[in-house]
């Protein structure tokens, strides 16, 4: 064995440093980018009151001296309100079914809602409720409540839902005595912290839970209407929006689903008294595959429905619902209870609830003092607001405030003049209809003012953001080029930045200290990361003048030949080109939408483009004679053929890739993909049995094909502990993946005690592969070594006579020395041959020592991965692992064909990365908020989470699953070329010079030889690391350079996903690394103890 002569290891924390250091310097850029861009509006401190009401001085109120009893800038008209809130309740659910079209399942099933607007006109009503985006649960919860604008960020804190501590509908109600009730989805309860007279929170976050909720706040809800402890009554129910996310909106689920609700509606209707005013509203709508988050028509389009048994509206319906925004609810309700509006509220009243019976005059004046208390409370907001914020544009703030005045003083001059006379009815009616319209369009302009203002930008912060990122890209490109041992990294371009950096992140902080100013820790660590990247580059443009005094001793580059030159050029200009032709693409909306389908094109090009270049070097083809003039079929290498039929493999993945297709809200005529969904929502019995049976076998080919591959290389002999798991774990774990699909697709079905079996195997199947996975993984990184040493030194048989006894004899002598002859002459050939070593060794698995660790790392990533999907995604990730064996093949036989297997090419990284994000779309994702896959969060889980930290990292998983496994497995593409040296090169030259010999034997190493270069190997996992580094960060400059200027929210979304997507993959290339690494180490140690034998 060769390699037993020197048992080094690679120098591993320099590459480990220098890579975690690089990935910390994008990751201070992304910061103060994000701290820049991503801020939330000023919060206010202020509080409404009844004593000080909005405007100056007492104000032309619609009472004269003493305040009405329990009311509050205006006499209330009811004393309670009941606020059922149906989660996901889109328009079209409580409308009337169209009069063409297919009937869906959700069509006519609350038919109590058009039966009381039809019967009672004068005292129902419905409407499009419509919602501001983000669609998510808790941002219109907060929208609902403070009559307020959340911001874009906002969405993130779906899973941490902070109390709320602006004004607000709830504290106002409280703070004026009255008693608030609440049941329904916990989120209020972290929102609203001690707000309610009592509350019966329940679970909210398990979409896969249909009913646990809506039955909880049933068994309350009546007896809690009929007691009348309460002023304002919230059921907040949840079914219908999990019900989309689990079987969609068009699904007989939902139409039993939503006639539960409709019982619910009639029985409250029932038991309504005549001082209680019913409010039924959905907080968003949903997509025709049952997400929300975005801003579609689907998404943002609600329901609201109003109900009184006295009469509320002063005049008959309009022909089609008017639309109201949610905000203007806030307003609207609290003026209608007796109390304050909430002093952060932008939102309209709804003024024909104020108009009681009488002539239209009477009707308008009502309304107009609504509209005057409205007005004047939007405008005091405003004006706190442009003293603690400067984001609301000064010009425009004044314009509003000049349409104010005038409305202002046209209604004071409106009312003194009713006071003294009172004019004829046409003459006042069309005077106050113009100053209704003058106040409206002061709200309504005033609240589009601020959702234009609202995305509150610091410029300073997003440029010096993208400046870090600019200047990390660019230390990686140099980086990866210079070509010093890692010693020599860890020396010069790495302890001085760091020392650099730590010095001025030291010096900032004694300056905030002394200046007693508050410590900014993501500012500090951006001047720190800027001041280490400046250490870095004077110290590679120091070594410049030597480069240059070494290369004056080389030949002139015009010595280089055209056709070199020539050569050299593609090998950085095409990887580079689709690099930046996706980067620039990018400025373009249309492609961020169409990004599913022009990735795959780009991964092709860039494949076939490396073709075309092997085929310009002439690495294709066969070296010909002089009298061999035309190219032929013969005239081309075996490896040639191979590498075709690679690239044809490549293609078909590619092409099969797009059945996995998910759709985005700016495309409304696209359709998911079928396998997107999951079984249980299949309701035909064959069809969902056939799927389930080609989703075990994609289970299975990827098993055997892993095993398969192992025991080809020889990583699967021995009894080392990870090759018993390999053995028996892999097929345990497809078993358990497999029982937990069966149980899922079928838990609909159960009835009795076998649902309570269901959900304990729900629960037990999960954790058994999350255990099974763990413990995998665990083996690999403590026994990472899966070769199996066999001592072939041959035994010394017996010498015997004739007559198998102890030689006593002449004759009996006579016939032992020739054996003892001819053993000696064996045994000093053997040691000759040997080269004086005492044992030969063979290692089976030696030569991929490194490649089975991560393949098998690799593949237990798969199933946890796998089992955070829906089941017929798993054929998207046996194309997964198709595809990347596919690349990895192609880059090996390019390798072979011409380059150095040292070194990883551009065109091998980028089309690698360019894989992991074909799968992110193939594996049922888009860089859009309804696309996330919010099951995942339950996953072995039935009741809800204790933390937000454990549903946060399953859905992250499954969201940037492929950027997991390409990013693990991206240490392959310098391993994988040395793996493919087949031993069947070297069978075919059997006659050969004892150089040659040697030369070929040294091929037949191949991880090996990696191992037998320590610095050499090290060198090339960091540039591979620096490599991809500079891929991911340069689409992050990308995006953050197009958010600079005006943009579109499917770029922001972009942007928050690509930057999440990059802190993934920089963490889980540093663990691919590490584990190689790791790999190391243990053979090295594993040498040492083969030695000792």
């Amino acid at each position: 064995c060769p390699c037993c002569a020197s048992p080094r290891m690679m120098p591993r924390w320099p590459v480990l440093l220098f890579l975690a250091w690089v990935s910390l310097l994008f990751a201070a850029g992304l910061g103060l980018f994000l701290s820049g861009f991503l801020l939330t509006r000023a919060e206010l401190p202020q509080r409404s009151s009844c004593a000080e009401p909005p405007g100056p001085g007492p104000g032309p109120w619609p009472w004269r001296g003493q305040r009405p009893p329990r009311s509050c800038w205006l006499p209330r008209r009811f004393a309670r309100a009941l606020l059922v809130l149906i989660d996901a309740l889109r328009f079209d659910f409580a409308a009337a079914a169209a009069a063409r079209g297919r009937p869906r399942h959700y069509h006519g099933k609350l038919g109590v809602l058009r039966q009381l607007a039809a019967a009672q006109p004068r005292h129902g009503r419905l409407y499009r409720f419509r919602a501001d985006a983000p669609t998510a649960t808790m941002q219109r919860i907060k929208g609902l409540t403070t009559g307020s604008l959340p911001t874009f960020v906002d969405v993130g804190s779906n899973f941490a839902s902070y109390a709320i501590r602006e004004d607000n509908l709830l504290a106002q109600l409280v703070h004026n005595g009255r008693r608030v009730v609440f049941m329904g989805d916990d989120t209020w309860e972290g929102l609203f912290p001690k707000m309610f007279h009592r509350s019966y929170f329940f679970p909210s976050f398990n979409v896969k839970d249909l009913h646990t909720v809506d039955n909880g706040i049933l068994q309350h809800l009546y007896s809690t209407v009929d007691g009348g402890e309460w002023d304002l009554l919230i059921a907040h129910f949840l079914g219908v929006d999990h019900c989309g996310h689990k079987h969609g909106p068009d699904h007989p689920e939902m139409a039993k689903k939503l006639l539960q609700m409709n019982e619910m509606l009639r029985t409250l209707v029932e038991r309504l008294g005549n001082d209680t005013l019913l409010v039924v509203a959905g907080d968003h709508g949903m997509t025709d595959t049952g997400d929300h988050g975005g801003d579609s028509e689907k998404e943002v389009n609600a329901a609201l429905f109003v109900y009184s048994k006295t009469p509320l509206f002063g005049t008959d319906p309009p022909e089609e619902p008017e639309v109201v925004p949610q905000v203007n609810l806030v307003p609207t309700l609290a003026l209608l209870l007796g109390v304050p509006i909430p002093y952060s509220s932008i939102g309209e009243v709804m003024a024909e609830l104020f108009a009681t019976d009488g002539d239209a005059v009477s009707a308008a004046l009502q309304q107009l003092d609504v509209y005057h208390i409205n007005a004047n409370q939007v405008d005091r907001f405003l004006r706190s607001y442009s003293l603690v914020a400067q984001d609301l544009p000064t010009e425009e703030l004044q314009q509003l405030q000049d349409i104010f005045s005038s409305a202002v003083e046209e209604h004071a001059q409106l009312v003194a003049h009713v006071q003294e006379e009172k004019p004829s009815s046409p003459e006042l009616q069309a005077r106050l209809g113009r100053l209704l319209g003058r106040f409206q369009r002061y709200l309504r302009e005033a609240r589009a003012v601020c959702a234009r203002s609202w995305a509150r930008f610091r410029p300073l912060r997003m440029v010096a953001g993208c400046a870090l990122i600019a200047a990390s890209c660019l230390l990686c490109y140099v980086a990866s080029a210079l070509p010093a041992a890692p010693d020599s990294f860890y020396r010069s371009c790495l302890l001085a930045p760091l020392l650099w950096g730590l010095a001025a992140a030291l010096l900032l902080g004694l300056a905030c200290a002394v200046m007693q100013e508050g410590l900014d820790l993501l500012v500090v660590s951006s001047w720190a990361a800027a001041v280490s990247q400046v250490a870095f580059f004077w110290r590679w443009w120091g070594r410049q003048p030597k480069r240059a005094h070494s290369a004056s001793s080389h030949p002139p580059v015009a010595s280089i030949s055209l056709r070199q030159r020539l050569q050299a050029c593609p090998a950085l200009a095409f990887p580079m080109g689709i690099l930046l032709f996706r980067c620039g693409a990018m400025f373009s909306d249309s492609f961020v939408v169409a990004e599913a389908r022009v990735v795959p094109f780009l991964l092709a090009s860039l494949v076939a483009l490396l073709v075309g270049k092997l085929h310009w070097d002439g690495r294709l083809t066969v070296p010909e004679g002089p009298r061999q003039q035309l190219l032929s079929s013969s005239s081309y290498r075996k490896e040639s053929w191979h590498l075709l039929y690679l690239v044809a493999a490549l293609l078909l993945c590619v092409r099969l890739s797009a059945a996995f297709h998910q759709c985005r809200e700016e495309s409304p005529q696209c359709r998911p993909s079928l396998f997107l969904a999951p079984l249980a929502g299949l309701r035909d019995a064959r069809a969902k049995n056939l799927f389930y049976l080609a989703c075990v076998a994609a289970l299975v080919a990827l098993v055997c094909a892993v095993r398969r591959w192992l025991r080809h290389c020889g990583n699967l002999n021995g009894s080392e502990p990870a090759v018993l798991f390999v053995r028996w774990g892999f097929p345990l774990l497809a078993v358990f993946v497999a029982c937990y699909w069966a149980v899922a697709s079928s838990a609909e079905d159960s009835l009795g005690k076998l649902q309570e079996l269901v959900h304990v195997a729900l629960v037990a199947f999960p954790w058994a592969v999350y255990g099974l996975v763990g413990a995998g993984l665990l083996l690999v990184l403590c026994k990472p070594v899966t070769v199996f040493a066999k001592d072939t030194r041959e035994t010394a048989g017996p010498i015997v006579t004739p007559y198998l006894g102890v030689a006593s004899s002449e004759v009996d002598f006579l016939h032992v020395i020739p054996q003892i002859y001819r053993r000696m002459q064996e045994s000093l050939k053997s040691h000759l041959e040997r080269g004086g070593c005492g044992a030969a060794v063979a290692a089976y698995g030696l030569g991929s020592v490194y490649s089975a660790a991560l393949v098998i790392a690799l593949t237990l990533l798969a199933f946890l991965l796998l089992l955070l999907h829906s089941e017929r995604l798993s054929l998207a990730f046996l194309l997964l692992f198709l595809e990347a064996f596919v690349l990895l093949h192609i880059h090996a036989r390019a390798r072979s064909l011409a380059g150095d297997p040292f070194s990883v090419p551009w065109y091998a990284v980028i089309s690698w990365l360019l894989a992991a994000s074909q799968f992110f779309y193939s594996t049922g994702h888009q860089p859009i908020f309804p696309a996330i896959h919010w099951n995942a969060a339950f996953v072995g889980f039935h009741l809800d989470h204790s933390t937000n930290l454990l549903p946060a990292l399953l859905v992250g998983a499954n969201t940037f699953a492929s950027h997991i496994l390409f990013a693990v497995g991206c240490p392959l593409l310098l391993l994988w070329p040395f793996v493919c040296e087949a031993p069947s090169t070297q069978r075919r030259k059997a006659r050969k010079e004892p150089r040659e010999e040697l030369h070929e034997e040294e091929e037949h190493m191949m991880e090996m030889r990696l191992r037998e270069a320590p610095d050499r190997f090290s060198a090339a996992l960091l540039q591979l690391g620096l490599k991809c580094l500079f891929v991911l960060g340069m689409q992050q400059l990308v995006l953050a350079g197009m958010l600079m200027v005006p943009h579109c929210a499917c770029w922001a979304r972009r942007f928050l996903f690509e930057a999440l997507g990059f802190v993934v993959s920089s963490v889980c290339l540093l663990l691919g690394i590490l584990l190689v690494m790791r790999v190391d180490c243990a053979v090295s140690a594993w040498f040492s103890r083969l030695q000792l034998r």
